[in-house]
């Protein structure tokens, strides 16, 4: 059944995915089943995306309701699901703001891009600070942001001035950020880069660099908000707050959606037609991410991230073989790091081994399993992951 699918999809869709190794046709809890019955536990979670596994009870009585209520109103009109999830992200934030609902995480980082464009216009700053092999989407604003050269440089000349430094270096980033800067923008954690995190402190001087400067701090929490990472909000493990947060993929569980949440000036700073999304808001969606947010909750899902992740973190780290050098990253965000380039070859052991993984970097193997996977399945990854490295080294 895989074969022919994967030949229809290669003469149906643009090339710019090839051709995915497996096809997909139902997930329940943790695991999936491709079209020939083949199961696997699900490591990936459509990238960080499917917050509460598949098939969950509290998600898909959300979307079933709400689709046989309102599907859409558009942005002309008020729908409760979008205000109710506005308000519950502003109080998981503990912090007043205003939000702005979009479709994806590319499409929350085009709303924080304008709203740092305005504020540079209004106050005389020209450029912006960006993180070296960040990646922040692919549409031409967030692609300007991006620091990765693989996906960049085809598509330039850009619209704005982006000045790219090291990540994690608090020295580079003083020295880039002056007062003609408009913003910073930085993940608390680099996903797309391979799950790199950064020192102790990193996000601490952020804050206050911009603050001396009078430079808006931009965090892209695209991947690690919504429990990803132990709490609500990566940046939350730092105890500061930026001036824009974006957010997506986990929030809507699988349903497609994105915020941009600005604080202080940034809330107020666009005025009416400034910006706009024909699905952002979509009560579906909407009631989808409060399924997402109450069930975290009521289940007690931090806690749990964090133990199983420290689980998880401790036995990849306690597995000894020749490619394998380590792991990094945090909560149920983590990456297992290669001596050598063959991720892909771990990825494609571990799919024959009946685990879903994520060659995100030549040498760094993406683990991020919906929140609620339990100790039991991360011990048979952490049991099956040396025969996994092994067929993959030879």
């Amino acid at each position: 059944m895989t074969a022919p699918l994967r030949e229809r999809f290669e003469a149906a869709f643009m090339p710019n995915y090839g051709v995915p190794p497996v096809a997909l046709a139902r997930g329940e809890g943790c695991h999936v089943w491709d079209e020939d019955g083949n199961r696997y536990l699900d490591l990936i979670a459509g990238i960080a995306v499917s917050s509460l596994g598949h098939a969950h009870p509290a998600l898909a009585e959300a979307v079933s309701k709400q689709a046989a209520t309102l599907a859409h109103t558009s942005n002309l009109f008020v729908n409760e699901p979008e205000v109710l999830l506005a308000e519950r992200l502003l109080g998981l934030l503990s912090a007043p703001g205003r939000v702005f609902m979009a479709n994806s995480g590319t499409e929350a980082n085009e709303c924080a891009l304008k709203i740092a464009l305005k504020y540079g216009k209004a106050n005389g700053r020209t450029y912006f600070v960006a993180a070296e092999n960040g990646f922040h989407g692919r549409t031409l604003g967030a692609l300007s942001l991006t620091g990765k050269a693989s996906i960049r440089d085809q598509f330039g000349p850009f619209p704005i001035d982006v000045r790219f430094v090291p990540y994690g270096d608090a020295d580079a980033l003083k020295q880039a950020v002056t007062d003609d800067c408009a913003a910073v923008f930085l993940e608390p954690t680099q996903g797309e880069a391979g799950v790199v995190p950064p020192p102790a402190g990193y996000f601490t001087a952020a804050r206050e660099i911009c603050d001396a400067t009078g430079a808006l701090l931009v965090l892209d929490e695209i991947q690690s908000a919504i429990g990803r990472t132990g709490h609500w909000f990566a940046h939350q493990h730092d105890g500061i707050l930026p001036d824009v947060l974006t957010l997506a993929k986990g929030l809507g569980g699988g349903m497609p959606i994105g915020a941009c949440v600005g604080f202080g000036d940034a809330a107020t700073i666009f005025a009416k037609g400034d910006h706009g999304s024909t699905f952002g808001g979509n009560p579906v969606s909407a009631a989808a991410a409060l399924a997402v947010l109450g069930t975290i909750e009521s289940e007690g899902l931090l806690a749990h991230v964090r133990a199983v992740g420290v689980r998880l973190a401790e036995g990849i780290a306690a597995i000894r073989h020749p490619l394998l050098s380590g792991v990094r990253g945090r909560g149920l965000w983590l990456a297992a790091v290669l001596t050598e380039p063959r991720s892909v070859e771990v990825q494609d052991a571990a799919r024959r081994a009946g685990f879903l993984v994520n060659a995100v970097q030549p040498d760094a193997v993406r683990i991020a399993p919906p929140l609620i996977i339990t100790s039991e399945q991360a011990e048979s990854f952490l049991a099956a992951l040396p025969a996994i490295l092994q067929e993959a080294a030879a």
